[in-house]
């Protein structure tokens, strides 16, 4: 199902990011590494502004457009582009371009936030909008900030990592209460039966297991997603805000 790679390819590292994560530099070079950062958060802040509300889907950038997994993808993002939302995805290829591509197909908006990596992530051609990030954790912070729901298809490390974190902020409530819709009972079998298993040993609670929905069916998640989000938050558009030129924004 996966396109299978004939060897691997090691990714060129981000040499500042590299050596911020280290350990300790020169006082100087944390500072600038500092401003980099906030310089990018400020961009993000301006590319993304307007773009909402979103729904943020995640998923493996590996998968082609044969695959099932794409094929949801696509059904995925044309469901929440149909109930009012803009599709956030991280720009990618594989389910990432899928969601992206449905959205577009149901007339609606679509955006990616893309990490630069010399491999794999290119944006993809269905964005309306999209910005490249330098920062892993620049990145990570954005695609939730303008968030209202996550929908989190099959993927690898990435993937996983960006679910936990969603549902790590919603149990800790930094983050509201926002729907986290896991799609593949198949797939993701053994990481809830894992997730089970935490709250067998109280590791987390129980009322921990009601942070997200695990299905298979759309009308569920869309459903899930109508409930808590719409219903639950309501969906605020933000169309009475004016873009300022002065500061680099566009509507």
């Amino acid at each position: 199902m996966i396109k299978k790679q004939e060897k691997r390819i090691i990714p060129l590292v981000n040499p500042e990011e590299e050596a911020f994560f280290a350990g300790p530099q020169s006082r100087i070079k944390d500072f600038k590494f500092s401003l980099k950062v906030l310089l990018e958060f400020v961009r993000g802040f301006r590319t993304l502004h307007f773009v909402g509300p979103c729904i943020t889907v995640f998923g493996s950038a590996r998968f082609e457009e044969k695959d099932s997994f794409y094929q949801l993808g696509v059904t995925v993002g044309e469901r929440i582009s149909k109930l009012g939302f803009t599709v956030m995805t991280g720009g990618g290829p594989g389910i990432m371009e899928a969601a992206n591509r449905g959205a577009k197909q149901a007339g609606g908006k679509s955006v990616g936030c893309n990490i630069v990596l010399p491999f794999e992530q290119f944006p993809n051609a269905f964005l309306d909008r999209y910005m490249d990030f330098k920062y892993f954790f620049v990145r990570k912070v954005l695609l939730s900030k303008y968030s209202y729901g996550f929908v989190v298809l099959p993927g690898g490390f990435g993937t996983l990592d960006e679910f936990f974190e969603a549902l790590t902020l919603i149990q800790t409530e930094v983050m509201k209460r926002f729907p986290v819709v896991l799609m593949g009972t198949q797939f993701h079998r053994h990481i809830y039966q894992h997730i089970l298993y935490m709250a067998e040993v109280g590791t987390i609670s129980k009322e921990d297991l009601d942070l997200f929905l695990l299905t298979d069916d759309v009308d569920e998640m869309e459903k899930h997603l109508r409930k808590y989000a719409i219903e639950g938050f309501g969906l605020k558009r933000r169309e009475e805000l004016t873009p300022s030129p002065l500061l680099g924004e566009r509507g």
